[in-house]
């Protein structure tokens, strides 16, 4: 197999060949509203052209159909309704076809992403469905040409693809909500850490503990009463960046010892055949000296007599109670205990990531000397058979191994799609097609390209702080931003949560590069990937941990005005800035935390219900082009004000909604309202969903 040049194809794509048909992969329609933690607005096109079935030469793999946003969608379907009407009646004049602008676009809700399947016909709703690839051919009239479809259909797919919006979260989107509300408390009491307090003191020295406590008053624990076996929506290979989020879930209720059991007081009607104490949990961290780990066999030292806080090292006999009579306990009544493996990070605050690796028996336990020569405890641990392999050994990953260099990089198309413009280089990946090709059909850059028609507003007025901003009680920026800084100093910068919108310093304020309040304009500082998937087309992963809040990449492309884009109604990548929309909750977007100081402008209400402006990176983009829908995702877009105010120019950012671990996809939510696009004929259009998550919706129109 011949592997083409390393050099990617950075320039616009010529008419025909090879290159107009990559184009057709994993294209984008974004805006830049909230639902959940954004409301994107993306469709599909409506119309597959001839060009759109282009393949590559040699290749037999069915292209992955591109998309579009609402605002192109509705473009599209009302020219193909002109052509249909001017086809019913040829006598018709031209003039028949026209169509006012203002009634063209009609925002509302949908998902939509590179994987997803078109079907159009009558208003169906989701379901559980198969989600096997298939090819994009539309379903009209309630017939398919198409024999998968036409096998999805018969099974009941199509035609009973639900209302997903009122079934109950699964137990993994629980998992991930708790996990996001402990890291919005934890970044809350790390501000206020980072602050003086008005008495002149320091905040809180573990806000990890004060975020746990908080989750308890609000009885926001997952799990507060605990159970043996394993724990829903946490499977094995789950990491979590520190003991504290273990708790908030209640998959490990205690952030220091290393055996969480359940005492006498669990003596009761559900547990009867039981003797208490029981072990339900345990961390394998090395803070004992005596512990050996070879991984599916475990001898794990006991509780107790360790200086835990110090050097580690036994002071004193352990005694067979609490924690080592219920691992005891465990052994004679064969209850599994969960594993839990911590391995070093830099990533997380506290310098370890744990890592679930399923459930053990213990086989046998003793007492002997230990290396300082006090009593402790010994018990022997098995993993059971049946489940996943595991994921830690050192630092092991379900999804695979980082690489350290590029040779070591499987499938390299590309070196660096940027073409050294970011300071961190982007490899590009297609272990996927044969023969394997890279991204191409675009021009990168690193910065916003503005448009002719676009005027920018002046800079704002800036602070008047010097070298950083340090006071939100003295810096103007900080004021607008709800008289408080939306970042926290942690891990370069991250976000506290998801607001409005965020002011940043800009170009006329005091301070310098290095100020907090400039987080998001530093470019990028995690290694990503463009990577080739089976069924979604291009995506984005990361090579490193990312912790919540962090800041991704910027939406870039060209600036340019809704309006004109009537005539280029086939360019797919259009992220609409929705902002303003978005603060006043219109057409189903949900609105955020709003403790912000909008400035006001008479223009605004010629915005109210259409973005005036837009991103077009359809020939000129960054990284963030590539980045895929997910029902359940881990980023969530933002909008940053800092040259100016004015919010219908707003950047369009992506933050890490969750901590996320390597080699995981990094999604975001196209958010689309299902049934909301009509196609040519009159009928409602629907797509499939083929994001994957436990959540998904299974169709993204």
């Amino acid at each position: 197999m011949v592997v083409p040049s390393l050099h990617c194809m950075n320039n616009t794509v010529a008419n025909g060949g090879v290159d107009q048909e990559l184009t057709t992969d994993n294209q984008h329609s974004m805006a830049s509203g909230g639902s959940s933690m954004d409301n994107r607005r993306k469709s599909k096109s409506s119309v597959k052209s001839e060009k759109k079935t282009l393949k590559v030469e040699s290749e037999d793999t069915h292209p992955v159909e591109r998309r579009s946003s609402a605002r192109i969608q509705k473009l599209k379907s009302e020219k193909a309704s002109s052509v249909y009407r001017l086809e019913e009646s040829p006598n018709s004049r031209p003039e028949q076809c026209s169509r006012k602008k203002t009634k063209v676009y009609q925002r509302r809700k949908a998902h939509t992403h590179e994987g997803s399947e078109e079907v159009v016909g009558e208003a169906v709703s989701p379901t559980e469905g198969s989600s096997e690839a298939m090819d994009s051919d539309c379903v009209e009239n309630g017939e398919s040409t198409n024999p998968v479809l036409m096998e999805v259909a018969a099974n009941g797919i199509v035609n009973d693809v639900s209302t997903t919006n009122v079934v109950e979260k699964s137990v993994y989107a629980k998992v991930k909500e708790t996990l996001r509300t402990f890291n919005k408390y934890y970044l809350h009491f790390v501000q206020k850490g980072d602050s003086p307090e008005k008495d002149g003191k320091q905040g809180s020295r573990r806000p990890d503990l004060k975020a746990i406590s908080k989750m308890m008053e609000t009885n926001a624990i997952l799990y507060p009463e605990k159970r043996f076996g394993p724990i829903p929506g946490v499977d094995v290979g789950h990491q979590f960046f520190s003991r504290a989020e273990m708790v908030a879930v209640g998959f490990h209720s205690h952030w220091l010892n290393g055996i969480d059991y359940m005492g006498q007081s669990y003596n009761r009607r559900e547990y009867s055949g039981y003797t208490f104490p029981l072990a339900v949990a345990i961390v394998l961290s090395g803070q004992y000296e005596d512990d050996l780990d070879n991984s599916e066999d475990v001898v794990y030292t006991g509780q107790g007599g360790n200086n835990l806080l110090g050097n580690k090292r036994q002071v004193q006999d352990q005694v067979m109670e609490r924690g080592n009579l219920a691992l005891k306990n465990c052994m004679e009544q064969c209850v599994p205990v969960r594993v839990i493996r911590g391995h070093k990070s830099a990533n997380s605050y506290v310098g370890k990531v744990y890592t679930y690796d399923g459930l053990y028996k213990v086989v046998q336990y003793w007492a002997e000397k230990g290396v300082s020569g006090f009593t402790v405890f010994k018990y022997r641990l098995k993993r059971l058979e049946g489940q996943p392999i595991l994921t830690t050994n050192q630092v092991q990953y379900a999804r695979g191994r980082v690489p350290n260099s590029i040779s070591e990089i499987r499938g390299l198309v590309c070196e660096d799609i940027s073409g050294g413009q970011e300071d961190i280089p982007i490899p590009a990946t297609n272990l996927v097609d044969d023969p394997p090709f890279a991204p191409t059909g675009f021009t990168y850059c690193n910065s916003i390209k503005v448009s002719k028609s676009v005027k920018l507003p002046s800079n704002a007025i800036g602070c008047n702080c010097k070298g950083t901003c340090t006071d939100p009680r003295t810096c103007s920026c900080a004021m607008l931003n709800g008289s408080d800084f939306p970042y926290v100093h942690r891990d370069g910068g991250r976000l506290i949560e998801a607001k409005d919108v965020v002011f940043e310093c800009g170009p006329k304020c005091g301070c310098g590069p290095g100020c907090l309040n400039r987080t998001s304009q530093r470019g990028l500082k995690y290694r990503l990937e463009v990577f080739r998937t089976p069924k979604k087309g291009w995506a984005v992963r990361s090579w490193d941990y990312i912790p919540s809040g962090a800041p991704i990449c910027e939406y870039k492309g060209i600036l340019m005005r809704t309006d004109e884009l009537d005539n280029v109604s086939d360019n797919n990548y259009i992220f609409d800035i929705d902002c303003l929309q978005t603060m006043r909750g219109l057409d189903g977007r949900e609105r955020r935390f709003r403790d912000v100081s909008m400035p006001t402008s008479t223009d605004d209400q010629k915005s109210e219900s259409v973005p005036e402006f837009c991103i077009d990176a359809g020939s000129t983009g960054n990284v963030a082009r590539f980045i895929n829908h997910s029902c359940e995702p881990n980023l969530f877009v933002q909008c940053v004000l800092s040259s100016h105010h004015d919010a219908k120019l707003a950047r369009v950012m992506l933050f890490a909604a969750d901590n996320i671990p390597p080699l995981q996809e990094l999604t975001y939510d196209y958010g689309y309202t299902l049934d909301s696009v009509m196609g040519p004929d009159g009928k409602i259009k629907q797509m499939l969903c083929f994001c994957g998550a436990a959540d998904c919706r299974k169709r993204l129109l």
